[in-house]
This record gives structure tokens, sequence and C-alpha cells, in this order.
């Protein structure tokens, strides 16, 4: 029964099926042979509906919509020069400066490839024409893009909150800390890194100039973010205020925002959306089969026959999902997934909102594992003489952080959990 999912799940993919086709047609067949035959299907619309009947989806389309004004308005340009006048004449400083614009651009996108796309596109020739070492730099740019769904807010929390019914302020806010983190840990590997690379320090005019002209992709994330912990928004809104924000910085303040790149905007944010609901679609259908299947509880109660330890358990977790993500994107690993690890992790007595800060890091790492790591195309866009070997030797070290990242939150949950008891 496992193998006629995996198996069958697998072999759709492998001929080229959309993610969401694949699910629904392999959940459909499901209820066919083992819930009733075509009776089952009377099931399929009313899932479908209540797949989407969720107020928490809401905010989906409105933070990827905020994401796309600002990916067209150039604010990323602004918030590179900025670090880079701050902290160029530490050692590495360009590097330090790239990572501190991809967490800024990460608190007003939610999305790691606007991030990686943004910075990359003003950061990769500007460091590679200051001397440095560019494998290095496309390993820099395709992990610091990553940041971009770990610190708030997050798509693929919004996805976590859904699907399991989780509060999606909660996890946004348990993001700040182990985002921040990550953050600084990745400036001082890349200052170690780039220890040789240092330039002639910026006056205080100039920082001072390039801080007023960033000052409004600066605010962004503390409107957002300020206004979720503060309790003044919820998730919702505050993805509502961030559009209106984003759109008047646009139009206002860069003055760029015309019917071409108004009509870009709208339909890059219809196409994004329609795919992650399509594949949230997809993931329900099947999530509703090995329910029905009891799959969850079957696996459980294998491990407390056998006597198996919750963090054996933890372990084959993160390893399947390491797996998972060399061949698939982060929606499609997030909502396949969850329907069956949630009742697991829930079972063993884990903490839901620790596990989904475990659950990003390893779509982090989805990110930039071989071979369809997203954020390693990316980066091959914006320069064709790259190959996605050379961007691979340089992202490794990182891949390395990512999994030790994983360890230290095993370690020490409260890293993730410490801030989120004064969030509702």
């Amino acid at each position: 029964m496992n193998f006629f999912f995996a198996g069958g799940l697998g072999a759709l993919l492998l001929i080229g099926l959309p993610v969401a086709f694949s699910l629904s047609l392999i959940a459909i067949a499901g209820m066919y042979f083992f819930n009733g035959g075509t009776f089952a299907f009377m099931q399929i619309p009313i899932i479908s509906y209540k797949a989407l009947d969720d107020f928490s989806l809401t905010s989906l389309p409105m933070y990827v919509l905020m994401s796309q004004i600002l990916l067209v308005c150039g604010v990323g340009k602004d918030l590179y020069e900025m670090a880079s006048r701050w902290f160029r004449h530490f050692p590495g400083g360009l590097a330090i400066a790239t990572l501190f614009c991809c967490a800024i651009f990460s608190a007003i996108s939610g999305s790691s490839v606007a991030t990686a796309v943004t910075v990359g596109a003003v950061a990769l020739p500007e460091m590679v024409k200051r001397g440095y070492n560019k494998r290095n730099v496309l390993g820099l740019l395709a992990a610091g893009g990553t940041l971009g769904i770990l610190i708030p807010p997050s798509v693929p929390m919004i996805i976590y909150g859904s699907v399991t019914g989780e509060s999606i302020g909660k996890l946004f806010i348990a993001g700040v800390i182990p985002g921040i983190l990550l953050t600084l840990i990745f400036m001082l590997f890349s200052s170690y890194q780039f220890r040789k690379m240092k330039d002639a320090p910026a006056t205080w005019p100039e920082r001072f100039e390039a801080s007023r002209k960033a000052i409004w992709g600066l605010l962004l994330p503390l409107i957002v973010i300020g206004g979720i912990y503060t309790g003044l928004f919820t998730p919702t809104e505050a993805a509502a205020v961030g559009v209106v924000a984003s759109f008047l910085i646009a139009a206002l303040i860069y003055r760029n925002l015309n019917m071409n790149s108004f009509k870009q905007i709208i339909i890059s944010t219809v196409k994004t959306n329609a795919m992650i609901l399509l594949i949230i679609v997809g993931a329900m259908l099947l999530g509703y089969i090995m329910t029905v299947l009891q799959i969850p509880q079957t696996i459980t109660g294998y491990a407390t026959e056998h006597n198996i330890s919750p963090w054996v358990i933890f372990i084959l977790i993160n390893v399947a999902l390491l797996i998972l993500g060399m061949f698939l994107e982060t929606i499609s690993i997030l909502v396949i997934t969850l329907p069956i690890l949630y009742p697991i992790i829930m079972a063993l007595g884990f903490d839901p909102i620790w596990f989904a800060i475990i659950m990003v890091i390893n779509m982090e790492l989805a990110l930039i594992t071989p071979p369809v790591g997203l954020n390693l195309f990316v980066l091959k866009g914006l320069d064709r003489n790259n190959t996605i070997s050379e961007i691979v030797k340089g992202v490794v070290p990182y891949i390395i952080i990512l999994a030790l990242f994983i360890v230290l939150l095993s370690f020490f949950p409260e890293i993730a959990t410490f801030l989120v008891h004064d969030v509702t």
C-alpha cells in the first residue's frame, strides 16, 4: 500500500506531470482502490472546497503580491547600497552586507526566490568586480536567499499553519530568533571565508544618505512583524497593510509603478498563487485517503510497539525530508508530508511550533541541494556563464551549517519557542 503511493507518485513526477495533478491522481486512484470505488469520489469536491475554505490562506496571495511589488520597484538596490556602506570596511564586508540585505529583504518578501533574485542581481556583479571569489559568492547568495522562508513573513509557514491549524502568528514569531541567529552564523562564516577582502570605509555622510534612501525598505518588516507581535494586526491584516505600504512606496517614493509593471505584478502573483493552491488541494486529497487508511497511526503504533525512541523517528524524518528536498520544491514537500508527519509529531510529544521551524530549515536545505535546488537555478539564470556544479561547490559549507543548525535547535528548542508565548 505504501509502495502504491510512493511508487505511483514518483513515477508521475518522473514523467513530468505537474505536482498538483500527480498528487490528485494518486489520491483519486487510492480512493478508488482502497476506499469504496467510485462512491468515494463524492468526497473530492467536499475535500477540495474544505482545503481552500481556510481564512488563514487569505494572507497568502497578499504576501506574494507584496513581494512582487517590491521586486519590481527596486527596493533591493537601495538596501544593498546602505548595507555595503555600513559593512564594507570589515573583513569580507561585502559578504556581510549581502547577507544583511538578504535578511531585511526576507522580512519584507517571504520568498526565497524573490530574495535570491533581488539581492543576487545587485550583489553578484559588484562582489565579483571587487575581486571576491565568484564560486564562493554564488554559494553565499544561494544560502542567503533561503533566509526568505525562515525570517517572517514566510509562505511555507502560512502553508504549515493552513494544513495543521497552528497559529500563523505564532509560526511567524517563532522564526524571528532562529532567522536572526542563522543570519549571524552565515555572516561570521562568510567574514572568515572572505577575510582577505576589505574596502575603504564609507564616510558618515555617505552612510546616512544611503540609510535615508533605504528607510522605506527597513520600515516594512517593522510594520508587519511588529504589528503581529504587539497584537496590532493579525497575520492576515499585516499582509494587507504590507501590500498597501509596498504599493505606496513603489508608486510615490520610487515612482516606477506603471501599467506595464503593474500588469507584470498581477500576472506573476496570480500564477504563483494558483500553483500553490492547486498543490494544496492535491495534497489534501492525498492526506484524506492516507488518514482513512490510518497510515500515520500505523507508523506511530509501530514505533510505540517496538519501543523506538522518538528521537530516532525525528532523525529519520529529517533524513526523509533531506532526500525529498533533492527532487521536489518546498511547497510540494510540505503539503505532501505534513498530513503524515504532523500526527506523528504530535503523538510523539514534540512541540508543533518548534517542529515547524525544523521543517522550514529542511526546506532551506531543499532550496540549495542538487539536483533540483531552486536557488541554484535562480543564480544560474542571473549569469549564464555559471554552471550548476560551480554553484553547488560554493554552497556546500552552507548546507553543512544548516544541518548543524537543525542539531542546535534540537538541543535548544527554546531558540524557536522563546517569543511564542506572547502571541495568539
